[in-house]
């Protein structure tokens, strides 16, 4: 049976991209291996000139990969998607592919660290240059754009203020002022169950399939979605010749089996991170909640409106200094202090010192992360027993 959008999405998040196998496995083999047989030189050398469909080699394709790629792509309403060994191999593969020395970046200015340091440092070292600004204003990107802007570049929710950016009004606002000029967006906090970003016009779309794609933990890996064209560039210049982060065949194996529970897993990080928020809000303890959920959240109507519900994140400011703050954190017992997210366990850290450490004081301070906030990513225990433990350490 033919897999199609009209399909609802948990039966397309178990059954796109399969392919029936020879060998009747329910489950897709896994492909371990680096190189393909071709049936003659002559069949090898169609191959490489692209006049015949076959695998040649796994940096450039491999049957394994290719069944989460298309499931990926369907998921998010793509035309294409490219697997990569990592989130950061994902976003560097597709805007190595985007960008050339002397083009310019517009980005939000709160950020994934790596990603800030991708931008912010490492680009401008091959003359390309990031403006960075709030993206939840609109205006702001109305004052940055130039003649040389060829990408916009934004998570939402943003990693770790959960600050919303409005997919629509920001690539409306970019594709006006030129068509050419590529949105991407960064989908790892939502996941497509929660959000699909190319409906709302962006245009690229890059995940960190270690966090809910997976579920598990247990996986580095990547993906970038977008139209075939882009793809194809992408699989050919941005990760075939400079970066080659390429995903492994078990990884893809595993990230496959984590996406037949998408949703379900989405439903219960979403509802004890409701339960957790309330609670936090309300302790003395508590300075802010970061919570798209609330209706007092800058964003709120924003969220409301591009996403399904309101997600499994939540920051949190405690009325204490950065020292104390990491002391209350040590003494929890059932939330594990870990950088990444979506995992079952909860994971909790202190972007000032991990995640983010790449921001310099005056850059926190930019983006609105203080040394005393608390990245908390709700996983699917019991929401009841995360309570007591964040109890029992505030109760001190």
């Amino acid at each position: 049976m033919k897999i199609e959008s009209h399909h609802g999405f948990a039966t397309r998040q178990i059954h796109a991209g399969k392919e029936k196998n020879p060998k009747g496995a329910l489950a897709t083999p896994i492909y371990q291996t680096s190189t393909f047989e071709f049936d003659s030189v002559k069949h090898g050398g169609a191959c490489f000139a692209g006049e015949s469909e076959g695998y040649i080699y796994t940096r450039l394709g491999n049957p394994s990969l290719k069944v989460v790629e298309k499931k990926i792509a369907s998921l998010e309403g793509g035309e294409a998607c490219l697997a990569a060994a990592s989130g950061m191999g994902a976003i560097s593969s597709s805007l190595w592919t985007a960008l050339s020395s002397g083009d310019e970046i517009i980005a939000d200015e709160t950020l994934y660290g790596c990603t800030y340091s991708l931008l912010a440092h490492q680009f401008r070292r091959f003359g390309i240059v990031t403006t960075f600004c709030d993206l939840s204003d609109p205006g702001n990107l109305r004052d940055a754009l130039t003649e040389r802007t060829k990408v916009v570049y934004f998570e939402t929710p943003c990693n770790p203020t959960l600050k919303i950016i409005d997919i629509e009004s920001v690539a409306g606002i970019a594709h006006a002022y030129n068509p050419a000029i590529k949105v991407f967006v960064d989908n790892t906090f939502c996941s497509p169950y929660l959000q699909t970003p190319l409906a709302a016009g962006a245009d690229v779309i890059v995940h960190s399939a270690t966090k809910y794609l997976n579920g598990h933990g247990d996986v580095i890996g990547g993906f970038v979605v977008s139209d075939e064209a882009f793809i194809a560039d992408c699989t050919m210049i941005g990760l075939k010749d400079l970066t080659g982060a390429v995903m492994s065949p078990f990884n893809a194996y595993l990230i496959e089996r984590g996406l037949k529970t998408l949703d379900l897993r989405m439903e219960k990080h979403c509802s004890n991170a409701e339960k957790i928020a309330r609670y936090l809000l309300g302790h003395p303890a508590v300075t802010r909640v970061y919570y798209p959920g609330f209706e007092d959240f800058p964003g709120h109507e924003t969220a409301k409106r591009q996403m399904r519900r309101f997600g499994g994140m939540i920051a949190v400011e405690f009325n204490m200094s950065r020292d104390e703050t990491a002391a209350a954190i040590d003494n929890l017992e059932l939330c594990v202090i870990a950088v990444s997210l979506g995992d079952a366990e909860t994971l909790v850290e202190q972007p000032a010192t991990m995640t983010h450490s790449t921001y310099s004081g005056e850059e926190l301070k930019a983006s609105g992360i203080s040394e005393s906030l608390v990245r908390i990513s709700v996983g699917l225990e019991d929401a009841e027993d995360i309570i007591a433990d964040f109890e029992r350490v505030l109760r001190r």
